[in-house]
């Protein structure tokens, strides 16, 4: 099992990065992904203000889990939505 801080290290740069771009790309064609990053921004500000104790992400996990059909990749999305998809679905296994 992966650890969650471990990848909270690992992907929270790059999420920062991609989200936003994707939302703007992909966002006109893939409503749900307006959505994604409205849960994803409260996960981050939850992270940001735990501190060093473990965040409560269990809600905004589900709630990404049912908005992305468990992460599914659309097939019409680039590298970077996949990417973010995958961050994301590593990081709630990992929670």
């Amino acid at each position: 099992m992966k650890d969650f801080n471990a990848l909270k290290e690992m992907h929270l740069d790059k999420l920062e990065l991609y989200v936003p771009v994707v939302e703007r790309v992909h966002g006109p064609s893939h409503p749900e992904f307006y959505e994604v990053r409205k849960i994803y921004d409260r996960l981050i500000d939850k992270i940001r203000n735990a501190g060093v104790e473990q965040a409560e992400l269990a809600k905004e996990f589900e709630e990404l889990r049912k908005v992305t059909n468990n992460y599914v990749v659309p097939e019409d999305v680039c590298e970077s939505y996949e990417a973010v998809y995958n961050m994301l679905k590593d990081l709630d296994e990992a929670y």
